[in-house]
């Protein structure tokens, strides 16, 4: 589990390297916060667009895109210390809208063509949206719930790959099937391991 946490870490670590630039511009340019929120959402929509006609590639590139601007509104909110809870709860919301697009979109284009992948989707919603919920559940209770291997990045990180990859030749949909087994089945079992978590700190607390 520690070696997944490293992993993880350095990996965020060059993405935030490699934006950095980009970043320090925006800064400059006094971009608020909300502009990124809303840039992201809207790639989310287009990702959704490409998704639902079989531009699997184009899509993945635009979650690449969402995410990228999901990462870039919380340091200009940080930067330009306009950090606020609304802030966060709108950023919450949007990242919650823009998930169900994408996965919306894979489920439009599937529906009739594969079983498999329409099951996985559905498995991949659900664990995605209860490990959110489930955070949120902790948080209204007075705890803190950050702990699971399958959190949005890296979901999103997952569904990148598997489409953008998905059109090398004689894979068919090996490498989608294969990313979102891994989101559904890691999203599900994170929210076990937060159910759990949750439960001992309850148990701790006396609650």
């Amino acid at each position: 589990m520690e070696q997944i946490k490293l992993i993880r870490k350095s990996w965020a670590k060059v993405f935030l390297d490699l934006i950095e630039p980009l970043a320090r511009f925006l800064i400059n340019l006094k971009v608020s916060p909300y502009v990124l929120t809303g840039a992201g959402l809207f790639f989310s929509i287009l990702g959704f667009n490409f998704f639902r006609i079989g531009y699997l590639f184009f899509g993945g590139l635009m979650i690449i895109l969402a995410g990228i601007c999901d990462v870039l509104d919380g340091r200009l909110a940080r930067e330009s210390n306009s950090v606020s809870k609304y802030g966060a709860l709108i950023d919450s919301v949007v990242d919650r809208y823009s998930e169900i697009f994408l996965f919306l979109g894979l489920l439009v284009y599937f529906w009739e063509r594969s079983l498999t992948l329409v099951i996985l989707i559905f498995l991949a919603v659900v664990g995605s949206l209860l490990v959110s919920y489930v955070r949120a559940r902790a948080e209204g209770l007075g705890l803190e719930c950050k702990v699971g291997i399958m959190q949005r990045q890296e979901r999103m990180s997952y569904l990148a790959a598997g489409t953008i990859l998905s059109p090398i030749p004689f894979m068919g949909n090996f490498l989608l099937i294969l990313a979102l087994t891994i989101i559904a089945v890691f999203s599900n079992f994170t929210v076990i391991q937060r159910v759990v978590y949750i439960k001992n700190q309850l148990k701790e607390k006396n609650l």
